[in-house]
């Protein structure tokens, strides 16, 4: 079985050995951007240019694989509480050091929700509701798609909100925890990471103007909770926590199981080949017994040269005496 401590420091990223508050501060400013640029886009794109599915997916995709590619090689780029607590599961990021990250994502989403919501151009007729309707993170009356949905009677409710919520930090989690190895490439990182988010926001866009990231969701809640809209997102927002933490926890799941997997496997074939096969045992029972065969013929021949040797000896005696007789 391979150590634990062991292999949590063979896939220990390369970026640990940066000092711990550069680490942090990475998070902080990384999450501030690429929450900001969410913001930016879902308001600024949407109250003035209506609902782009194709847009938003792209953008989203964009903005996180910009962020993750600049902050790879310092904090790993998670800028996500459900990356870094699957992280901290299969032991890649520290305790302390995941804490500190959490900490820095959601307050990085604060930041970037404030200074937002301070710039947004308001009036009497172009309210915060306006601009922020379609930044927020809701199911059913606080989804994007609530208006259309009631002209028919419909609404995604919070069934579909968690399970599309789920399968998207799935896969999001996945894609982290599977290019932030030690030997990982921060472009195909970036990449994979961009690629995920753009991905799981087509999936998830409509029903709950895609969260899939517990810090983004919390930063704009909380200046959208007086805004007037139809749903106060502070009081759903435990849904957009929920669903990618236990994303999380599956995916280190798998993880956790696949690795005991192979350390057994790898344990097993070591068994084998220390453990001598059958037929090295009878090999070399035979090769005993072929040398009890030859030192028994040894000792035979030695016992008939003794026995020759003392003949040899009586005859000689008898030589003698029968020359000496006749002298007497």
């Amino acid at each position: 079985m391979t150590d634990t401590g062991s292999q949590a420091t063979h896939n220990a990223p390369a970026q640990t050995t940066m000092p711990l508050a550069i680490r942090v501060g990475a998070e902080l400013a990384g999450s501030c951007i690429v929450f900001f640029a969410i913001y930016a886009f879902s308001t600024f794109g949407s109250a003035l240019f209506g609902i782009n599915m194709a847009f938003i997916a792209l953008a989203t995709g964009v903005a996180y694989a910009a962020v993750t590619f600049i902050f790879a090689k310092v904090s790993g780029g998670q800028f996500n509480p459900a990356i870094t607590l699957a992280s901290m599961l299969i032991g890649r990021t520290k305790p302390l050091d995941g804490v500190l990250y959490i900490v820095a994502q959601v307050l990085g989403g604060v930041i970037a929700g404030a200074i937002l919501v301070g710039i947004l151009p308001t009036t009497e007729t172009l309210t915060k509701k306006i601009w922020l309707t379609d930044a927020v993170n809701g199911f059913g009356d606080g989804s994007v798609s609530a208006s259309m949905l009631s002209s028919v009677s419909a609404s995604f409710d919070i069934t579909l909100a968690v399970i599309v919520e789920i399968i998207a930090s799935i896969l999001v989690v996945a894609a982290a925890m599977a290019t932030s190895h030690d030997d990982a490439d921060a472009t195909a990182h970036a990449t994979a990471m961009g690629l995920a988010y753009g991905l799981g926001a087509a999936m998830t866009y409509p029903v709950t103007g895609a969260g899939m990231n517990p810090a983004r969701s919390t930063g704009i809640a909380l200046f959208a909770r007086n805004a007037g809209l139809a749903q106060n997102p502070m009081q759903q927002l435990w849904v957009f926590w929920i669903c990618p933490i236990l994303a999380a926890a599956i995916v280190a799941m798998v993880m956790i199981g696949v690795q005991l997997i192979r350390d057994q496997a790898a344990a097993r074939l070591t068994a084998v080949q220390d453990q001598e096969t059958p037929q090295d045992i009878a090999d070399e029972a035979d090769g005993q017994a072929s040398e009890g065969d030859t030192s028994d013929e040894h000792d035979e021949q030695d016992a008939s040269a003794d026995s020759a040797d003392d003949s040899d000896h009586e005859v000689d005696a008898q030589s003698e005496n029968g020359k000496s007789e006749p002298e007497a």
